[in-house]
């Protein structure tokens, strides 16, 4: 055997681990984002009047909110139960990105009519160290 045909298998595992770390990275931090805005959704429900947003609505948004929350659940159950990386389909997600899209209009709505909200509060992020390169 070669020295080179016994290291090859070595250097492909190794950018696939780093790729496939990424990946988990990138959707845990889209996941989390998610996750935000939809629990801040909730929030903001809580302090709109029906003269800004009727009953109806509230609902429907409520109830698409906790619907994401739970699909949100899903999915990263779905991914840590794999045992290769697995990403999540555009498509799967363009729903929830219309959704955080509401939510925004929604915060845009309440601070135009001067509706007092409780300011919201991110969780502290993770930032990987700068790296010292040259």
């Amino acid at each position: 055997m070669s020295e080179s045909s016994a290291s090859g298998p070595m250097d492909r595992a190794e950018p696939q681990s780093e790729s496939a770390e990424l990946l988990d990275h990138l959707l845990e931090s889209l996941f989390d984002d998610f996750r935000f805005w939809f629990r801040r959704g909730l929030e903001l429900l809580d302090h709109t009047p029906e003269q800004l947003l009727p009953a109806s609505e509230q609902s429907r948004l409520r109830d698409g909110l906790e619907e994401a929350l739970q699909a949100i659940v899903a999915a990263k159950a779905l991914r840590s139960a794999c045992s290769t990386p697995m990403a999540v389909d555009m498509e799967a997600m363009a729903p929830w990105h219309r959704l955080m899209m509401r939510v925004w209009n929604l915060s845009a709505m309440l601070r135009v009519a001067g509706v007092p909200i409780p300011e919201a509060e991110r969780p502290e992020v993770e930032r990987p160290e700068p790296s010292s390169g040259p």
